[in-house]
């Protein structure tokens, strides 16, 4: 399948000039939203489109493809899904084969992450939506402002259905008029009894290649939201959103992925990590569950690598051993203090437990998190267990969260180096 991600970065910009080159973080704007890309496990191609040549230099650099836009489509008045459309059939045409899903992800929302291209293109690629869109909860109260002469008016129709109030307040002729758009100015309900409304981030959108060419435009069909971070919803328009987006950036980047030359073990957790957590028992008792092959391909090239690679578990099951010599990696399993026994182990192989990767899920993992260098949770982590992580995936536990990890460590290809490098 082929899900290609399109980041349109014209030359002109009025409100901020060479904005798309502009850096946040240290990063140019859209070398930022292409790493995104490239870090979502779905996304197959990454291409940007632009008529500008520095831009198209820095893409390539970033590790895109490059589409060079027409002058007809690259003017003030050149829509996005323009611009689509056109990436679409110059992929095509260069590769021979179909995009089945495209994405459209904007440069000018600097802290676009791989979460939520990942989130927009699995909810099409994997749970049948048409269209999807990144969204933050949102929860003001909105006013809108008409002309109006001082005299009492009604709300337009659509808007009053929507929940805005039926009459305006009175106000002065300078100022005009003020109504409710999604509440009644009249009543005032606690936030927890309204319902939720959403924000369009402006960050990610993902489409069903074929429904997206049909329509024309970017929403069709059955549309999913995928919820972000409210605290990353910034779009870069005028040189104030520039100002606040390099002041915010030290506290919303996160941080770098641990390369290979980082890291000298690699420690597994079982339960949530490696499966779904979930367990399907038989009418004898016996325990089945369910785990992925990508993970399986990925430790073995960690393996092939060079990596000291161990499961350690709580759970003292004939499961996690069979898994364990499927991979033929050791296991610790049936361990009440996980962190007892990883400090042991690390002692034993001589480790340096600062360049060790422990990859874990749940709350009993938290003590192993902390004598760690490089603690990851899984996507379906606990919250608390993803607040102490000093990196997250992108892809849930039992759903190839081990095989996301050994790209990080071996490139998306899982390139083993010739000469492993010494691992203590």
């Amino acid at each position: 399948m082929t899900v290609l991600a399109v980041i349109p970065a014209r030359g002109g910009s009025k409100g901020v000039p060479a904005k798309n080159l502009a850096a946040v973080g240290g990063v140019p704007l859209v070398a930022r939203a292409v790493r995104a890309c490239l870090d979502a496990p779905l996304v197959t191609h990454v291409a940007v489109s632009t008529d500008d040549p520095r831009i198209a230099a820095v893409a390539r650099e970033a590790g895109a493809e490059v589409v060079l836009r027409p002058a007809a489509i690259a003017g003030d008045t050149a829509t996005s899904e323009a611009a689509v459309l056109h990436a679409m059939d110059a992929h095509e045409a260069v590769h021979g084969a179909p995009v089945d899903v495209v994405l459209l992800v904007q440069c000018t929302s600097p802290f676009v992450a791989r979460e939520d291209v990942e989130g927009v293109a699995r909810a099409v690629v994997e749970d049948g939506a048409d269209s999807a869109v990144t969204v933050a909860p949102f929860h003001g109260f909105v006013w809108r402002e008409t002309d109006g002469a001082g005299e009492a008016a009604e709300a337009p129709e659509a808007e009053r259905a929507a929940g805005g109030t039926a009459v305006l307040a009175r106000t002065t002729r300078d100022t005009g008029t003020g109504y409710g758009v999604n509440h009644d100015s009249a009543f005032r309900p606690r936030r927890q009894d309204r319902p939720q409304d959403f924000l369009e981030t402006g960050a990610a959108y993902a489409m069903s290649a074929t429904g997206f060419r049909e329509a024309g435009h970017r929403f069709f069909g059955r549309t999913a939201l995928v919820r972000t971070d409210p605290a990353r919803v910034l779009e870069v328009d005028d040189p104030h959103d520039l100002a606040r987006a390099r002041a915010l950036a030290p506290l919303l980047d996160t941080a770098a992925l641990p390369a290979r030359e980082d890291i000298d073990a690699v420690v597994l957790d079982f339960d949530g990590t490696q499966t779904d957590d979930r367990v399907l028992i038989d009418a004898d008792g016996r325990e089945i569950v369910s785990v992925h092959r990508g993970d399986g391909l990925g430790v073995a090239h960690l393996r092939k690598a060079g990596l000291e690679l161990l499961i350690l578990s709580t759970e003292q099951n004939p499961v996690v051993a069979a898994r364990a010599r499927k991979l033929r990696i050791p296991v610790l399993h049936g361990i009440d203090r996980k962190d007892l026994a990883l400090t042991r182990w690390c002692e034993e192989q001589g480790l340096t437990p600062e360049r060790v990767l422990y990859v874990g899920n749940d709350v009993n993992d938290l003590p192993c998190f902390h004598l760690v260098g490089w603690p990851v949770a899984v996507a379906s982590a606990h919250d608390s267990v993803r607040a102490a992580a000093r990196a997250v995936t992108s892809t849930p536990g039992g759903e190839g969260a081990i095989r996301e990890i050994a790209a990080w460590l071996l490139g998306p290809t899982l390139t083993v180096p010739d000469t492993p490098a010494t691992t203590h």
